[in-house]
């Protein structure tokens, strides 16, 4: 069996050179769409990166004590992804549809906290051991 890659006649032959130089564009288009998106994804790669908040080694009070390390943040980090966490408020918006209300749930906690620390500071007992006259 042969096989020819030109057509014999004339029209043969541009027909076939028109379908290579059509090849040729797509495998063009092809190669410059895939890395001009890799650019592009590499460029904002890159800023995200760097415009990363800093994480400090430490954090202290007043004082000088250390409250926290830098390794407690990201050791916070990771707990909070192995939750799922990290996929909450999505760059499309819709992370209030597919979980809870953390910010709910943390004011709710911190109100709470707040409360308790109230009354064991001014009654020496519980929140919820209190009168309704010392609740309010």
């Amino acid at each position: 069996m042969q096989y020819t890659i030109f057509s014999r006649t004339a029209g043969g032959v541009k027909s076939t050179m028109k379908q290579m130089k059509s090849l040729t564009r797509l495998w063009v288009a092809l190669f410059l769409v895939t890395f001009g998106s890799l650019g592009i994804l590499s460029y904002y790669g890159l800023e995200i990166y760097r415009s990363a908040p800093p994480i400090p080694e430490t954090i202290v009070n007043e004082s000088g004590q250390t409250i926290f390390t830098g390794q407690d943040i990201k050791d916070g980090q990771n707990v909070w992804q192995s939750m799922g966490g990290h996929t909450v408020g999505t760059i499309w918006g819709h992370g209030a549809y597919v979980a809870p209300d953390w910010s709910a749930d943390w004011l709710h906690r911190e109100a709470v906290f707040i409360l308790e620390e109230w009354a064991q500071k001014d009654f020496s007992q519980g929140y919820d051991s209190l009168g309704s006259e010392q609740q309010a």
